[in-house]
């Protein structure tokens, strides 16, 4: 599997390398396999997460800051998620769910917007070009939020790559596009709301069975309703949300989701993130552990 992701990472690197640099680079290419292999080992010991979450700040200011071409941050971006998937399944890090695109960002230039849709669309694009590559890595791929507001290229290309993974079984990644935590909860209670109207019709027409409609089954909406119509159904809540850049912000990302997660705000932009900055914050995670399983205890005695 590692070795499928690790093809599809270098297929999506922008960096050339010139000829004279081979040699040099491959040798320590051999050292950092070995260092990070060692990493992982040791950080095994520990207790790993099953799920990290990402909100992917500083694309922008990267390129700003290098007075690079505007949008070049966002293609870095996408090579350093795709870089980081090959660690994540080295880890045995099962769910990754990614902050790609608010709702928000709909306020921006348009300009700025178009031209993310139109990477949106390329990158998803090479991944379905790619597309043996990753169901030969057991990769499934989730896009969550309210797609009828991308463009239709995009929106179709989305549904198509989710459509050729969903019998994935690995590592799932969930690209949040456009989504923000608002929408997410306020759609969930629009489903809950029409799947119970719909019983209630049904009853009253005599064709739907199981329950008396005067029970008051359909009363009340619970916990496990909107946990059941989230997009994020099925999945386990993030272990850790890291939003790199310093920030201290969730900007409406997994509002519902995040309770007892880890949270934490490296220094570093998105294409800055390294091995080293996942490895540390596994670190942290690790050292915070019994103090978030003790408070998770003590939550669920209460209710």
């Amino acid at each position: 599997m590692a070795e499928s992701l690790i093809s599809l990472a270098r297929s999506a690197d922008v960096k050339i390398e010139k000829p004279d640099e081979i040699v040099t680079t491959a040798g320590f290419g051999r050292l950092q396999n070995f260092l990070r292999k060692c990493t992982i080992a040791v950080l095994s010991c520990g207790p790993m997460p099953k799920h990290i979450a990402f909100i992917m700040d500083g694309n922008r200011r990267y390129a700003k800051f290098r007075s690079i071409k505007e949008g070049t941050g966002h293609r870095v971006g996408f090579s350093v998620l795709m870089a980081n998937l090959v660690y994540f399944s080295e880890m045995g890090v099962k769910y990754i769910t990614v902050y790609a695109f608010s709702i928000d960002n709909f306020k921006r230039d348009p300009s700025e917007v178009q031209s993310l849709m139109e990477l949106m669309e390329e990158k998803i694009n090479q991944l379905l070009e790619n597309i043996n590559v990753i169901n030969k890595a057991n990769c499934k791929i989730n896009f969550w939020g309210n797609l009828d507001l991308l463009s239709e290229p995009v929106r179709v290309a989305a549904q198509k790559l989710m459509e050729c993974t969903a019998g994935n079984t690995g590592l799932v990644l969930s690209v949040c596009m456009p989504y923000n935590s608002t929408s997410e909860i306020v759609n969930a209670i629009n489903r809950i709301c029409s799947e119970r109207r719909e019983m209630l019709q049904g009853e009253h027409a005599g064709s739907y069975n199981g329950h008396a409609a005067s029970n008051g089954v359909y009363s009340d909406i619970s916990v496990d309703d909107l946990d059941r119509h989230m997009y994020s159904a099925g999945c386990p809540d993030p272990d850790i949300v890291i939003r790199t850049s310093g920030e201290t912000r969730l900007s409406n990302f997994l509002l519902w989701q995040t309770t007892f997660s880890h949270l934490q705000n490296p220094d570093p932009l998105w294409p800055e993130f390294s091995f080293r900055h996942l490895a540390w914050a596994i670190l942290q995670y690790q050292i915070a552990y019994p103090y978030l399983e003790q408070t998770r205890k003590w939550v669920k005695k209460q209710l």
